[in-house]
């Protein structure tokens, strides 16, 4: 067990940042809603800056934000707690829970990143067969901004005081409401990784990949390397999440990370592979020519 430090943050902070008679608005919904708006911000930049007509923009919040959401909450049923999920399968979408007392609005109790990137990338499959977009190129500019995003959100996740790190004597450990010993702040960890990998990920698109040194794929690989290779070594200084990681040498987060490793490198590496999956999925710029990148 760490020794308490002499220097910590007390933090204790109210996740409810605004209260209207029964309505809370808590500081993770806006956190969460404002990464993914900075996030639509950043790629109609870069539609603008290739060129491709703007009525193929509008659709993609409304897409990305339900991939990530539905994606998110069941990763979340279904890697961590699947027992009592997949006997209450009603819980899994809607934010209510089953009490002695009757349904009671909860909020959505449990959202797994992991699962988060993998219904961001299929909602991006659906977005790209209604707007005719290249399916590769989309996964590149969104993962551009993405960080942004998981920034925002680990940043939700700190206000709400879960998620947190193992015991610490480093004097800047957080010392989390329930419990009694200083911790590391593993979400803040996160966060300023994650705007980290944002920053990379701007000076890599406007140096190598704007001027078509780099392959198709790149910045998706690059961002998915990146984003669970530093999940998968965080995992380490993390508290444990649910009962049955005890013990486990990798917990669930880090099993799942390392495919996304793996297909982050491979896509990195693969440009003639992926040069041959996207050649018959050209997408049309705003004249209705195919572009030649």
């Amino acid at each position: 067990m760490a020794t308490a430090p002499l220097l910590f943050i007390d933090w204790h902070p109210d996740p409810v940042m605004l209260r209207l008679g029964g309505f809370e608005l808590h500081y993770y919904s806006i956190l969460f809603a404002l990464g993914l708006i900075l996030a639509y911000l950043g790629a109609k930049r870069i539609y603008k800056d290739k060129g491709i007509a703007p009525d193929k923009l509008d659709p993609l919040f409304v897409y990305a934000f339900l991939g990530i959401l539905v994606g998110a909450r069941l990763g979340h049923c279904l890697f961590y707690e699947p027992g009592y999920y997949l006997s209450h399968p009603i819980e899994m979408l809607l934010p209510i829970r089953d009490t002695p007392t009757g349904w009671q609005f909860t909020g959505y109790q449990g959202l797994a990143s992991h699962g988060g990137a993998l219904g961001l990338i299929i909602a991006l499959w659906l977005y790209v067969r209604r707007t005719r977009l290249n399916f590769v190129d989309v996964l590149d500019f969104i993962a551009i901004v993405t960080p942004l995003t998981a920034c925002f959100i680990r940043l939700g996740n700190l206000m709400n005081g879960e998620i947190v790190g193992k015991p610490t004597d480093v004097p800047w450990a957080f010392l989390f409401d329930g419990y009694d010993e200083p911790r590391h702040p593993a979400q803040l960890y996160e966060a300023l990784a994650y705007l980290c990998f944002f920053i990379m990920n701007v000076i890599v698109y406007l140096k190598l990949y704007r001027k078509g040194r780099l392959h198709r794929g790149f910045m998706f690989g690059l961002t998915l390397a990146t984003i669970f290779t530093f999940r998968f070594f965080i995992e380490f200084l993390k508290d444990v999440q649910v009962d049955f990681e005890r013990g486990m040498t990798l917990d669930m987060g880090q099993w799942l990370s390392i495919p996304f490793v793996i297909i982050g490198v491979a896509c990195m590496i693969g440009g003639r592979w992926l040069d041959k999956i996207v050649a018959k999925a050209e997408f049309k710029d705003a004249k209705g020519k195919k572009n030649k990148k």
